[in-house]
């Protein structure tokens, strides 16, 4: 059902792809918007390993919102800050895509709990996450990616 990558050289393990979804802190989330009209907005993200699903927040409503209702299909692209050879402009950098449903978590102390997780991607400063989740813990909307097909490849722009 989904397709494979023609340039198979080029092709992630499915450990790399596992190691940029964890670490890289932002991607583009694709959905079916409007008219049939491809909807991509960038979103930072949080890769559970023990469930292998991607988490994001957002609020509750909102045309990202209104699209994943009327169709849960997504996809995901998430990609390196990539290197560069001394005295070369272009860039080698590795990209994942997931496909996949998306679910809204409707349990409240789970999304607080990936909500906070999210959180510390970004900083260590447990008061400020807190205070964070106190102010607006009620008011975010938490959902998750389930990936159905993974896939990543070694880019050299050019």
């Amino acid at each position: 059902m989904f397709r494979e990558i023609v340039r198979k050289n080029k092709s992630l393990s499915r450990t790399e792809c596992i190691e940029i979804l964890k670490y890289e802190k932002r991607g583009v989330l694709s959905v079916i918007g409007d008219e049939g009209y491809p909807y991509g907005m960038p979103l930072n993200h949080f890769y559970n390993e023990e469930d292998g699903k991607i988490y994001f927040h957002s609020g509750k409503t909102g045309h990202r919102i209104d699209a994943l209702r009327e169709c849960n299909k997504a996809s995901f692209c998430v990609y390196d800050s990539g290197k560069r050879d001394e005295g070369e402009w272009a860039f080698d950098f590795r990209s994942v895509i997931v496909f996949g449903r998306v679910e809204f978590i409707e349990d409240y102390d789970k999304a607080i709990e990936i909500s906070r997780r999210l959180s510390y991607k970004f900083t260590d400063d447990k008061e400020y996450i807190e205070k964070e989740i106190r102010g607006f813990g009620d008011k975010v909307l938490v959902f998750a990616l389930v990936p159905e097909h993974i896939t990543g490849k070694r880019v050299k722009e050019a």
